[in-house]
């Protein structure tokens, strides 16, 4: 059994409602080499801590939490022998359903307890690296305003991209696809290292974690007809065969916009930027499940 060093966001979705370090014990406390947990304090303490745990020696460091924790994480393992393990406690859960993690709390411990060791793709946009999309226009857009909306969880996310739907303008931009330029209106356009963004909301769904490449979806307009085609795509999992959206695959790309445009990375809001250089590190990162 592996040595697991468990980082725990004691705010994420049910980690508030459940006794989180009784749970673990009850899965690893009787194995011989042993465990410890790490608790987040502030945002970015993830990524310090899962760092000192691969120091440590630990052979896993297991986020649990959301998506928000799982970026952290990893990020700290980047350059490191350690794994990263996943205890899903978010709300949308992207690289774990992706990774067909069990979302349940004690089928999750179970599995990471006796895991497969294997290796992912890591992207980077802008220096900031994610592990299943990042994104620029209206997915960031509802990013930015879904981190200030005071609650959690896909009713919020519902709520506010139905809000902001009305009110998004997208920017045009210049992106560079395999040496060719194109110039269009992004209202999306998604760099997926994963299939989803969460809660099964397929945005690239024969994206490969393994397969060296980004898989680009590009929506340059979404008026109320297409909006319901790329909505109904998502959920189905079925939106290349939509002909909703239009899909690329690159290893690196550049995106120049004409004015700035908000971006994310894992859902989580980064800022605005008027330039844009996204790359992948192929098998950058050891995973457990």
């Amino acid at each position: 059994m592996p040595k697991t060093c468990f980082i725990l966001n004691p705010t994420a979705g049910p980690s508030r409602r459940h006794d989180m370090p009784a749970l673990i014990a009850r899965h690893f406390g009787a194995l011989e080499t042993g465990y410890e947990i790490r608790l987040t304090e502030y945002a970015g303490h993830a990524v310090e801590l899962a760092r000192q745990a691969a120091a440590d020696g630990f052979a896993v460091v297991a986020a649990v939490g959301g998506d928000g924790t799982v970026n952290e994480v990893g990020r700290g393992l980047l350059g490191t022998e350690a794994a990263l393990g996943i205890v899903p406690q978010g709300s949308g859960n992207g690289l774990a359903r992706h990774l067909k993690v069990p979302l349940a709390l004690p089928a999750a411990l179970q599995r990471l307890a006796a895991p497969t060791f294997s290796r992912m793709d890591v992207g980077v946009m802008n220096g900031h690296p994610f592990f299943c999309t990042a994104g620029l226009g209206f997915d960031a857009h509802v990013s930015q305003h879904f981190a200030q909306a005071g609650s959690r969880g896909l009713s919020t996310y519902l709520r506010v991209t139905l809000r902001e739907y009305r009110r998004y303008v997208p920017v045009p931009v210049t992106v560079d696809l395999n040496g060719k330029h194109r110039q269009t209106d992004c209202y999306v356009l998604a760099f997926a290292n994963a299939s989803q963004y969460g809660n099964n909301a397929y945005i690239a769904p024969l994206a490969d974690l393994r397969d060296g490449l980004l898989d680009v979806c590009l929506i340059d307009s979404l008026p109320v007809g297409r909006a319901i085609r790329v909505s109904l795509g998502m959920a189905l999992g079925n939106l290349p065969q939509s002909k909703a959206a239009e899909y690329f695959r690159v290893s690196q790309s550049r995106v120049v916009a004409d004015a700035p445009i908000g971006f994310h990375v894992d859902g989580d809001y980064l800022g605005h930027a008027t330039e844009f250089v996204v790359e992948l590190l192929p098998l950058a990162l050891a995973v457990a499940v």
